[in-house]
């Protein structure tokens, strides 16, 4: 009888003393421990595990179709400052307005160099604008106008940046069919295609210094001379389509383009097909 109230007293102080400890983890309320630690972490490892496998698909689908992805931020990227003055013409000021102020950003938007809609002309010289707009040289102040009912609408950006991007977007589409048949373009190829870019934007920057509309970029006497004046004055002066200048950001822009498609293209494609190879790889192991 004693051996059993002894056993009785001592199963009672031991669990006396682990409700002790229970209480003292607990803050006072005995719980669980063990068991809630288990679903807890049960829990979280399968909505780590859930994040990781919807990761790895969206990786996936991004490098499997990368091209389209990229034609699609691309197109969009430029066919917004086209759609600007489309805006303009219907009368939705917000939308329009918004894209202006956005892209004032990425480029001086001067509209002497940069493509108009809904006018008379593509194009307008900068003495057409200082007539309409303000009498200033100052390129800030120019930029500011985006056109009228007479002249129509401004494209958001410059005809040099439209060249330049809607060419690797162009190019890029005539190159995905045969990316397979094309070696891609050497580094020194690369940089010749870049260099047309490089030489007419970087003299344009020097001339413009001296005052805009009146460097040896805008009149191009120096090429007046050097062809022995075998175009008309109109073609040496000015910004506007049919001039030097104009063909020279058109040219530069498509060699530009021709370049990054032609020497980067190439490289993401290896690389986007590595990464869809190992993720297809990892998807199939579970």
């Amino acid at each position: 009888m004693a051996n059993i109230e002894s056993s009785t007293c001592d199963d009672f102080l031991e669990t006396d003393q682990s409700a002790k400890t229970l209480l003292q983890v607990g803050g006072g309320r005995p719980k669980i421990l063990g068991k809630k630690l288990t679903m807890t972490t049960s829990h979280t490892e399968s909505t780590t595990q859930v994040d990781k496998i919807f990761l790895r698909r969206l990786t996936y689908g991004i490098s499997s179709h990368w091209f389209l992805v990229f034609s699609i931020f691309l197109g969009l990227y430029v066919g917004l400052p086209f759609l600007a003055p489309v805006f303009k013409e219907i009368g939705w000021e917000g939308p329009a307005n918004a894209i202006y102020f956005i892209y004032s950003y990425l480029c001086h938007q001067m509209p002497q160099r940069s493509f108009f809609l809904f006018g008379e002309k593509a194009m307008y010289s900068l003495e057409m604008i200082q007539t309409v707009w303000q009498n200033t040289n100052n390129p800030l102040i120019l930029g500011r106008f985006i056109g009228n009912d007479d002249l129509g609408w401004k494209v958001a950006w410059s005809d040099r940046m439209a060249s330049m991007y809607t060419s690797v977007l162009i190019i890029a589409w005539l190159w995905y069919p045969f990316r397979r048949k094309l070696k891609p373009l050497p580094w020194w190829g690369f940089l010749l295609f870049l260099a047309p870019m490089g030489v007419d934007g970087i003299t344009h920057i020097i001339s413009d210094l001296s005052g805009i509309g009146q460097g040896f970029r805008y009149n191009n006497v120096w090429l007046n001379v050097l062809t022995g004046n075998s175009f008309s004055s109109s073609f040496y002066a000015g910004t506007t389509l049919g001039t030097f200048n104009s063909y020279m950001r058109l040219i530069s822009g498509v060699s530009f383009g021709l370049g990054i498609v032609w020497f980067a293209f190439p490289q993401l494609e290896k690389s986007f097909q590595q990464i869809s190879d190992s993720i297809k790889y990892l998807i199939g192991r579970k």
